[in-house]
């Protein structure tokens, strides 16, 4: 299969930025809010940035539910100790995609046992369902583009994944970094080639 069709499939989509506005509640005045003591705040702040941490982790885990969530917690527990010295730079949901980024880092840095084949899949070859072998190669598939981003060096690692899996926009990627977003979008277009060229060679 080409590798166009890899991203395309995979649950680990490549999007590319639409520059569509987010709807995003006023972080900052939450922010505000939630030094103040105010847990409603806390919580607004999670609930609008939950899902992209939690589906980032999803992916880097390679589709543990359950571990995700466990980092997910963990995630935020990091983030309100760390609170204070937000500076607020970037936007909340980029700060704390930073410190999953970093956790899941952590998490993959010690021994664990091998990762089992995914249970879904697994469970279909074992019925016998006709549709087991186009899972199990398209779950194949889609180990290796996980494989692949994975294994770039980590500056591009990073790059990669909060582009497309932590959907953090160019834009804020760029001022994290210090540079303008067509030097960020060239350093994008570098690691893709790499990983194309990854994912061709494993074909």
């Amino acid at each position: 299969m080409r590798i166009a069709a890899i991203m395309t499939d995979s649950p680990f989509p490549l999007h590319e930025d639409t520059g569509a506005p987010s709807g995003k509640p006023d972080e900052r005045a939450l922010l505000g809010e939630l030094r103040n003591g105010n847990r409603d705040a806390a919580e607004e702040l999670v609930r609008a940035s939950y899902r992209k941490i939690w589906g980032l982790l999803f992916r880097l885990t390679g589709g543990d539910g359950e571990l995700a969530a466990d980092l997910t917690q963990e995630t935020y527990r990091k983030a309100w100790a760390a609170l204070p010295r937000f500076d607020g730079r970037s936007t909340f949901s980029t700060w704390v995609f930073r410190i999953a980024y970093t956790t899941w880092l952590n998490h993959r840095r010690r021994p664990r046992p091998v990762v089992p084949m995914n249970e879904r899949v697994a469970a279909r070859i074992r019925s016998g369902d006709p549709d087991a072998e186009t899972l199990a190669a398209r779950s194949q598939q889609n180990e290796r583009l996980r494989r692949a981003v994975l294994d770039l060096p980590d500056p591009q690692r990073q790059l990669v994944v909060a582009r497309f899996w932590g959907e953090v926009p160019v834009r804020e990627l760029a001022a994290a970094e210090g540079i303008s977003s067509q030097a960020l979008r060239k350093r994008l277009r570098k690691a893709m080639a790499i990983l194309r060229d990854t994912l061709e060679v494993t074909s």
